[in-house]
């Protein structure tokens, strides 16, 4: 995948921009400049081993919220576009064993019903009492508050919040159950003549107007002050090759002051390098917001459009593939903040992240279908007993028989070998008597078959050559 940058205008000289001057820059050129797109497997990675696990915990969800937990198929059916499956539901819910049972109410095979496992159940009551802590649910809150301040018009439609919800780490219910204990963060307002509702800041906080760049610049020791140039970090995909003039440009880009995306920018013109470089921002702390530092391609875009950048944002994904990355796993487009993850892992911890970790193993577990074992009666129980004992009365006396046989071949080693033909008939007739009776008893046994006494190997070979007197 190529993308090509066109950039024009001509040189200009270094400059140092003040906060209180309304500058405006114009965009240098890369001419003709291609960036070649080169996956990054860890991150890919990290997107594709999420597969399934929305539509899954939205199902999950929806039959827990039934009185009875459970759910015709029907209804689900009805509800998979809502629940995003992907597939047929009943094709969905028989991948996954462990977390969904389908069974017919009444033993009767007509209208087949859905329920949760036991052990799908503990997991969604361990994720329950996450939602249900008090340091949660301020970090949900301060969340949401941020997402707020980095909008102009400080309120957002609750439609595109729940477009956002899983990402930020919002409860189903987070209208009832959240906004309503932070009042003086935010508040629920209808619009008029309509159905959807607004989330309005209530009260701008200084204290959470400070960029994750502004943080690491103050932490680091720096004398940062406004105004002051930031750079970001930038981590290629392995075998990616920057061309020279691209490389000039970003070194460049780097320098310029970095503008806080809670600052307004109305003053930066679209084109400008300023302004690239400031709806970078805006896209670094939008990723940084969210839990796992990643989201599809299509929410951020329409979080751009509601901030009015929307085509800045598309800009930002192409031209600095360093800082995003776009995955094209399990059939869509995802945006990764690269300098959150490491080797394909999230670098920060976080308790809904562990939680959906628990998920995901749950779901690739092979539940075992095991077979029902008829248990036997007191009575058959004691002839099952009786018939082992005696089968192992009979191998014994076998082994006893064979020992005495053993003992009869040695003790004939020292018999003298001359004798009538009459002696030897006899002889003969008991040395197949014993071998036909070695051979019974020798059952399956791998040494069932014995090796002839010293005796009897002298016999054999009198039979076969007889001595001449």
């Amino acid at each position: 995948m190529l993308f090509k940058v066109v950039r024009f205008l001509p040189d200009h000289p270094n400059f140092h921009r003040s906060t209180n001057i309304n500058f405006q820059f114009i965009r240098t050129f890369v001419d003709d400049v291609e960036i070649k797109f080169i996956r990054d497997r860890g991150l890919d990675h990290a997107v594709e081993k999420e597969k399934d696990l929305k539509p899954m915990v939205n199902l999950k969800n929806l039959i827990k919220s039934e009185p009875s937990k459970s759910l015709p198929l029907s209804s689900i059916v009805e509800s998979k576009d809502k629940l995003g499956i992907p597939f047929r539901p009943i094709e969905f819910i028989r991948n996954y064993p462990s977390i969904f049972e389908e069974y017919f109410p009444g033993n009767i095979g007509i209208h087949p019903h859905v329920r949760l496992t036991p052990e799908i159940l503990s997991l969604d009551a361990e994720e329950q009492l996450i939602y249900d802590s008090d340091s949660f649910k301020k970090g949900a809150a301060d969340r949401l508050l941020k997402l707020l301040m980095l909008c102009r018009v400080n309120e957002i439609p609750l439609k595109l919040i729940d477009m956002l919800k899983w990402d930020l780490g919002l409860p189903d219910n987070y209208v009832t159950t959240l906004v309503p204990e932070f009042p003086d963060y935010f508040q629920v307002k209808q619009i008029k003549n309509s159905n959807e509702g607004l989330l309005e800041l209530v009260c701008w906080s200084d204290d959470f107007a400070v960029s994750v760049m502004e943080k690491k610049a103050f932490k680091g020791g720096l004398d940062y002050k406004k105004g002051m140039s930031l750079s970001f970090h930038m981590q290629f995909s392995k075998g990616f090759e920057m061309d020279k003039k691209l490389k000039k440009w970003i070194s460049e880009w780097q320098k310029l002051p970095y503008i806080s995306p809670y600052e307004d920018a109305s003053h930066l013109q679209p084109n400008s390098d300023e302004s690239d470089k400031w709806a970078v921002s805006v896209l670094h702390e939008f990723l940084h917001i969210l839990v796992p530092k990643k989201t599809e391609r299509d929410n951020l875009l329409c979080f751009g459009q509601y901030l009015g950048i929307r085509s800045r944002f598309k800009r930002a994904l192409v031209h600095h593939p360093g800082i995003f990355y776009l995955s094209s796993k399990m059939g869509t487009y995802t945006v990764v903040l690269r300098e959150a993850y490491k080797r394909g892992l999230l670098i920060e911890k976080h308790p809904l992240i562990e939680m959906r970790k628990k998920y995901i193993h749950l779901m690739h577990t092979v539940k075992e279908v095991l077979k029902p074992k008829n248990v036997p009666s007191s009575g058959s129980g004691k002839q099952l007993a009786a018939k082992e004992a005696g089968g192992k009365e009979k191998q014994q006396g076998g082994s006893d028989k064979e020992q005495d046989e053993e003992m009869h071949f040695a003790g004939s080693d020292d018999e003298d070998e001359s004798g009538s033909d009459d002696e030897e008939q006899v002889n003969s007739k008991s040395l197949k008597d014993k071998r036909r009776n070695r051979r019974r008893g020798s059952g399956t046994e791998k040494s069932g078959k014995r090796k002839p006494g010293r005796a009897a190997r002298q016999e054999r070979s009198s039979r076969k050559y007889p001595i001449k007197t």
